[in-house]
């Protein structure tokens, strides 16, 4: 069997570059740890995570703040395999935990268009939490659809086709250590 590095089988089907490096992203995540353990200070959040591309995110981002927290996760569908989001937010996981009059931030990976936060505030809000916030460990801004308050942004991104750190392509290369952008 012929063995590959994971740079080289995460090539198999396009070339990628480095975005944003590993020593950036933990910088960036340590800093928004930081901000979080200061605004939430007193209380006790219960962070949401989107599944599957925030796991990575998550739990590096929790081991930053600095407070007693629960964790959950859900987990929605817009994009199915493709690289562009379909506009349809499908719920194929929902909360486990009661958030009612709990203070909930959720983590997403990326936020591209808009219409899954959208859809996720409108559905969490229904359940009448004390509070609502977001962060997202990556952001296009300049292809929202929707302009939507994101309290917490890791960094934003030019409108590019990312890979790594969580986030896939076709399910696989979310193990790479950074940010990679498929050319």
């Amino acid at each position: 069997m012929n063995e590959r590095t994971i740079f080289e089988r995460a090539v198999h089907d396009g070339a990628f570059r480095v975005l944003i490096t590993r020593q950036k992203l933990q910088k960036r995540i340590r800093e928004l740890g930081r901000e979080i353990t200061h605004d939430y200070r007193g209380k006790e959040p219960i962070v949401i995570g989107i599944l599957n591309g925030c796991f990575v995110f998550i739990s590096d981002l929790v081991r930053e703040i600095e407070l007693d927290l629960e964790i959950d996760f859900l987990k929605i569908s817009s994009y199915g395999d493709a690289q562009v989001s379909s506009g349809n937010v499908t719920m194929l996981k929902d909360v486990d935990a009661n958030i009612h009059d709990r203070h909930v931030l959720v983590v997403e990976d990326i936020v591209d268009t808009g219409v899954s936060l959208k859809y996720l505030e409108e559905k969490l809000k229904a359940l009448h939490p004390a509070s609502l916030k977001f962060v997202t460990l990556l952001y296009k801004k300049d292809k929202a659809k929707i302009h939507f308050n994101i309290d917490y942004v890791g960094f934003e991104i030019p409108d590019e086709f990312v890979i790594g750190y969580g986030l896939d392509h076709k399910q696989i290369l979310r193990n790479l250590p950074a940010i990679y952008v498929m050319d």
